[in-house]
């Protein structure tokens, strides 16, 4: 139930294309030049041409005179052909220049936008995703065993609760574990209880079940960001909680906690990791998930440090989306940046921040 889907990668992005097309220019500028250094050496030997029918009309007499006049003519025509040469070698330098220059903006302003569409699209699909998990912890509290097993903590409704969160682990893929907490929050039950055995563990002080307690109703949910949990053996995970009520009623009396313990990396380490960049834009690129004081979430790069942090980051995460140029690590970078949009009644508040080297 994962919402990742692989996507296969281009060769090329259309800012690699754009920079090819300002190759191109450049080479047919290159070309025109060689053609315009023919015409000068063309031009230099009509010249000499000339200067040797001048040469010959002056050495015959009047029987050269119209030697005199074609040399006379070939000079005119020399002079044309080279202010024309030098007038066409000007255009194409202003041209090439303005071309350039267009199409350097082009290239920017595709790359921003670009990179901004695909960090608003890696955002959007965890706040969708993450709000399906909202909806989960909501509709399991109001499970019949499980209400059930905090009503009466007897063993047979614990196992039975048990077996309950097992079966619903057993189709919803994305969890590393159900547990079920009573009011003091001690774990009483979890649906992988051969593989962790959290039950007897207190989960008090964790911010997922303090925050499900203190919600008004069984409409409302608890949250921990995202953090190694020794509920899933360390690994990095989300935890959503609700209260369990009485008779499964959301306005009920408290009667416990249920949290789902989400497998964050499989998550956002796939979107993150199969954004659709080209390989040779991939060479140069890194994308990531941060929250609003820039702490990674996930992240491409491997072994760097906790925070994202580059100058103007809170002007830029201030925008609901938005690009820029900074230098980072001593290199020019395009910083892509899009805030969490939002899914019906869920936000998580957090940034996607796509950074591609430029040049």
């Amino acid at each position: 139930m994962n919402a990742c889907a692989a996507a296969p990668l281009p060769d090329a992005g259309i800012d690699d294309h754009i920079q090819s097309v300002s190759g191109l220019s450049d080479s047919l500028l290159k070309q025109l030049r060689q053609s315009l250094q023919k015409i000068d050496e063309i031009n230099r030997i009509t010249r000499i041409i000339s200067m040797n029918a001048r040469i010959e009309a002056v050495r015959i007499g009047a029987a050269g005179r119209s030697f005199g006049v074609i040399a006379e003519e070939m000079d005119t025509l020399s002079r044309r052909v080279s202010d024309t040469a030098q007038e066409i070698d000007r255009m194409a330098d202003r041209t090439s220049t303005d071309l350039r220059e267009r199409l350097d903006r082009l290239q920017t302003d595709v790359r921003r936008t670009r990179l901004t569409d695909l960090a608003l699209a890696n955002i959007d699909l965890i706040d969708r995703n993450l709000y399906e998990r909202s909806c989960d912890v909501r509709w399991w509290a109001t499970d019949a065993a499980v209400v059930a097993a905090t009503q009466d903590p007897n063993p047979a409704a614990l196992a039975h609760a048990s077996q309950r969160l097992g079966q619903i682990l057993d189709s919803y893929t994305v969890y590393f574990d159900l547990v079920l907490a009573d009011l003091d929050g001690t774990v009483i039950a979890n649906g992988r209880s051969r593989q962790y055995h959290s039950v007897g563990q207190s989960v008090a002080q964790q911010a997922w079940f303090q925050s499900a307690m203190a919600t008004a109703s069984g409409e409302e949910f608890g949250f921990q960001s995202m953090h190694a949990s020794p509920l899933a053996g360390g690994e990095r995970v989300l935890v959503y909680a609700c209260t369990v009520r009485q008779d499964g009623r959301v306005t009920g009396r408290p009667l416990g906690v249920l949290g789902i313990v989400f497998r964050w990396d499989a998550l956002a380490q796939t979107i993150v990791e199969r954004t659709p960049l080209s390989e040779a834009e991939w060479r140069r690129s890194r994308v990531c998930i941060v929250d609003g004081q820039g702490l990674l979430l996930a992240d491409t790069q491997a072994g760097g440090a906790a925070r994202l942090d580059f100058p103007g980051r809170d002007a830029l995460f201030a925008q609901p989306r938005g690009a820029v140029e900074r230098i980072v690590d001593g290199q020019l970078q395009c910083l892509a940046h899009a805030a969490s949009p939002g899914y019906e009644t869920y936000r998580t508040g957090w940034h996607c921040v796509i950074m591609q080297g430029v040049g």
